[in-house]
């Protein structure tokens, strides 16, 4: 596998469907944006601004035209997951942005948005693309129990907002499967292994424990995960699950011993898994999962 790189999605009964590595912050096996080759193409999700082109490149490898583009799906408005809705909506003129109600007007007007990646990811905002306004007439907005219709493929619409306020979630009843946005986790394929997303400032534990829950009650034989593509969804629910919480109260602990923020932080960036992703990129992550959890503990608190 590597960036730029096009794969068919082969788990279970899926047609149709493709999922490029978009090699967000230059790193494989991190970015995932899902091409649905249907009556009315469709992309899952844009990835950051800066590696745009290789979604129109992934479009042009599976036989789509940018013209021929219909349906732009954003899960949710960050900008790992939207952040090139702007600039494929310029070079796609006849394909319309769907996003939840709650996340439009960031997108009619990033520069909030943008403000707050750049507080929030430090440095790594070298790798995004500060993103591109979209006209209103462009945007059709969701809400839970819709469905976009791409003919022979559909996606139901399911709120998801224990990541952010603005996340849903897609089932596809034609292939039986969820584009998961990050209600269900990152997923690394080549470690086979689960891992958490905490970032701030939305994350809530109960509310992240609930989207998990009606993913499972849903059952779908394949999970499309933003981080990183696709796979049987088998027990990978039922460890999020396990793990999520877990997570939540090792930082709870750590801040009660501590008494630092910023002593929690740096004790579990400098423990941060960096086979994996990278140097950079591992204790980025790892600092971000940090912080999402202090203001998660400090927004109940309130």
């Amino acid at each position: 596998m590597g960036i730029g790189d096009v794969y068919e999605v082969t788990v279970g009964d899926c047609t149709d469907v493709h999922y490029v590595d978009t090699g967000m912050y230059d790193v494989p096996e991190y970015g995932s944006v899902y091409i649905i080759d249907a009556e009315r193409p469709a992309l899952v999700d844009t990835g950051i601004g800066a590696r745009h082109e290789n979604i129109l490149s992934a479009m042009e490898s599976v036989g789509i035209e940018p013209e021929d583009l219909e349906v732009i799906a954003a899960t949710h408005v960050h900008l790992d997951h939207a952040g090139g809705a702007g600039y494929l909506a310029e070079d796609c003129p006849n394909a319309t942005v769907y996003v939840h109600e709650a996340g439009k007007r960031h997108l009619v007007d990033p520069e909030r948005l943008w403000e707050g990646t750049k507080h929030a990811v430090g440095d790594q905002i070298e790798f995004y693309g500060k993103p591109v306004p979209i006209s209103e007439d462009r945007i059709e907005t969701l809400t839970d129990g819709d469905e976009i219709d791409l003919g022979d493929h559909s996606l139901d619409v399911m709120y998801a907002p224990g990541h952010a306020p603005h996340q849903v979630v897609f089932y596809d009843p034609a292939v039986d499967g969820v584009f998961t946005a990050d209600a269900a986790g990152i997923y690394t394929p080549s470690t086979d292994e689960m891992h958490v997303t905490t970032p701030p400032i939305n994350f809530t534990l109960d509310e992240a424990l609930d989207d998990v829950a009606m993913l499972q009650d849903l059952d779908p034989e394949i999970l499309m995960f933003g981080h990183y593509g696709p796979a049987e969804t088998g027990d990978k629910l039922e460890t999020y699950a396990e793990i999520l919480p877990k997570w939540v109260a090792e930082v709870e602990r750590k801040r009660a011993e501590l008494d630092d923020d910023e002593a929690v932080i740096d004790y579990f960036v400098e423990r941060a898994d960096t086979d994996l992703w990278g140097e950079r990129k591992g204790r980025a992550e790892m600092r971000l999962n940090v912080r999402g959890v202090l203001v998660a503990l400090d927004n109940r608190e309130e």
